[in-house]
């Protein structure tokens, strides 16, 4: 191995190192209990080691958002089906199964203006380089293609997206609500929803 890859290996792995490091701290603390100082006095290093990988503190709350997308689109990863519509149900369940499976995480990812809120994305951003949304998009334009769901593509999977996002939040903030079972209704909710793109066009947003 030469240095050169030496050094990008040991600066990938610190880079991961942190971001473990900073989740961990965000779950104990808060996002207000994270800074670059306190990150780098749990990880024994000097804060401008840490500031020669991330600017600032939005910069780590930044790449902690778009690495928890990589995490989610893998579970996406296995949902193949010959139905286009049964693929994007398995995703929009897929989805919400991981948010109930890692609250925590999925809290710092989706429910923080500190990470989504301020993270800047375009619509090309969201279709080809988050894979998360990503995911859920391609299998929404094979719908369309197919002719199963009309209208916009990036419209249809924002609608989808949100309907599975209620759910989700609802799931893993709402602890004692009555559900009969919770699983049935997360299904009723990614039926409902898809059914409701099924009978209209959806236009452009």
């Amino acid at each position: 191995m030469t240095l050169r890859n030496r050094r990008e290996r040991y600066r990938s792995e610190l880079r991961a190192e942190t971001l473990t490091a900073a989740r961990k701290l965000i779950q104990e603390e808060g996002y207000q209990g994270l800074t670059i100082r306190k990150l780098a006095t749990r990880m024994e290093c000097s804060p401008m080691a840490l500031y020669s990988y991330f600017a600032d503190k939005q910069a780590l709350l930044t790449a902690l958002a778009l690495e928890g997308f990589e995490k989610v689109a893998k579970r996406f990863d296995s949902t193949v089906h010959r139905d286009p519509l049964t693929a994007v149900s398995r995703v929009l369940l897929d989805y919400i199964a991981y948010a109930e499976e890692n609250p925590n995480e999925y809290r710092i990812l989706f429910l923080s203006v500190e990470t989504l809120g301020k993270l800047k994305l375009s619509r090309e951003d969201l279709q080809e380089r988050n894979p998360a949304f990503g995911a859920l998009f391609k299998r929404v334009e094979a719908c369309i293609k197919a002719g199963v769901l009309q209208g916009d593509p990036f419209a249809v999977s924002t609608v989808l997206w949100t309907a599975a996002h209620g759910a989700a939040s609802l799931l893993i903030t709402a602890q004692q609500f009555p559900f009969d079972s919770r699983r049935l209704y997360a299904e009723e909710v990614v039926a409902t929803a898809l059914s409701g793109v099924q009978n209209r066009v959806v236009e452009r947003i």
